[in-house]
């Protein structure tokens, strides 16, 4: 009888067993199902799931500025074709053309008008210049023209019309004269970063009598406290990144800026200006930059003459026949909510003139020149000495980054 209880107890564990076995083959524990047991047996606290670090958004913009774009007869008569009658400017801006397409948007000083070419051209005084100027200025690589100064009125109401009108065929901008009554700010978005544009000049060479009253008070931009602070006011309510102003301004021909220049020019910053950009004194002028409650602005009081025909042989002036570049790089950050200038690259320049087959004129960026013997061999030794010298006269009134 104990052997039939020890068989029964033994066949029973048997069952059991095989139940057991076949229950975890068909339903086998995971990895959860440990998990869960072990959480059963031991409890614990769930782990946290690790934050991800948000990437800050930047982006970046390019700016490039140059200063008076000036035509005098000797340069027209140098640009006429005499086999098609039609005048061509552009080979005067081949070499500096890279450096204006390079950036994002280029500006520079158009000081002249062009009223038409049935009226026939003119220099100094009362400038009237070929159309085709402006093609060649929009061949270089500019984006907008500032039109605001003191030869904006040369040829009267129709002259800083028809030069408007150039401008936009062209496919340009132009800021600091109008053809009609507007806020006069400029609004360029680049990379999603917003630049408003003024431009002023001091004066028009006694020619305001050319618009009317109520003309003169849309027509040209001049300069005016009062005017600049609130333009600058109304570019920030336009939620503009940047404020640029380009200014004619100055005595010509001082290497140094006047008082008035250096209080305006700081004013401006204290208003909101973040990047001013002067012409008229046709000689380069100093750089400097201004920490405003911790932002850096820049102030650079002439640029020169970046295209004219004044020079060492008839002015008694060789600082006239220079010229700089200025291209600036912009930051947005958008966490931060703030634009910065990161970073200014200065590229001097010189007018070339000399003879071959007729007078010639080139823009030379000396940088260039100096690096690239292929370049070099082009000038001869004289040249090459005044190119030199005109590259660390410039260089040394330039602020450093």
């Amino acid at each position: 009888m104990k052997r039939i209880r020890i068989i029964i107890i033994l066949l029973m564990l048997g069952l059991s067993s095989f139940f057991i076995a076949n229950r975890f083959l068909s339903n086998p524990i995971t990895v959860n199902d440990r998990t869960s047991l072990k959480e059963e047996i031991e409890p614990s606290a769930p782990l946290e799931e690790p934050i991800p670090i948000e990437e800050e958004k930047k982006t970046t913009t390019t700016l490039l500025a140059a200063g008076d774009i000036m035509f005098h007869m000797p340069q027209i008569r140098a640009a006429y074709d005499s086999n098609s009658k039609t005048y061509d400017f552009r080979d005067v801006f081949k070499y500096v053309k890279k450096h204006i397409d390079s950036a994002d948007l280029s500006i520079a000083n158009f000081e002249t008008v062009t009223v038409g070419n049935e009226m026939g051209f003119s220099g100094f005084p009362r400038f009237n210049s070929p159309e085709e100027t402006l093609k060649a200025v929009k061949y270089a690589g500019f984006d907008i023209l500032s039109t605001a100064n003191n030869h904006a009125l040369d040829q009267g109401k129709e002259g800083l019309l028809n030069t408007i009108r150039v401008i936009e065929k062209e496919g340009m901008k132009n800021i600091g004269t109008y053809e009609g009554p507007n806020n006069g700010i400029l609004i360029e978005e680049i990379n999603e970063i917003k630049i408003a544009f003024l431009s002023y000049s001091y004066g028009f060479n006694g020619l305001d009598y050319t618009l009317s009253e109520e003309e003169l008070s849309y027509m040209v931009n001049r300069i005016d406290e009062n005017r600049i602070r609130g333009d600058i006011d109304r570019a920030k309510d336009l939620e503009a990144d940047v404020v640029v102003v380009f200014i004619h301004w100055g005595n010509e021909y001082q290497k140094e800026p006047s008082e008035y220049q250096l209080e305006l020019g700081n004013k401006m910053v204290e208003w909101g200006a973040n990047i001013i950009l002067g012409s008229h004194p046709h000689v380069v002028q100093k750089s400097e930059i201004i920490n405003y409650r911790g932002k850096d602005n820049f102030i650079i009081y002439s640029m020169g003459n970046f295209l004219s025909n004044q020079r060492k042989e008839n002015m008694d002036n060789k600082y006239t026949e220079d010229g700089i570049m200025v291209k600036i790089q912009l930051e947005k950050n958008f966490s931060k909510g703030e634009t910065n200038i990161i970073d200014i690259t200065y590229i001097p320049t010189w007018v070339r003139r000399y003879t071959d087959n007729g007078l010639k004129y080139e823009i030379l960026p000396i940088g260039d020149f100096l690096e690239y013997k292929e370049l070099y061999s082009k000038i001869d030794d004289k040249e090459k000495e005044r190119i030199e010298e005109s590259y660390n006269d410039t260089l040394d009134k330039m602020i450093k980054n």
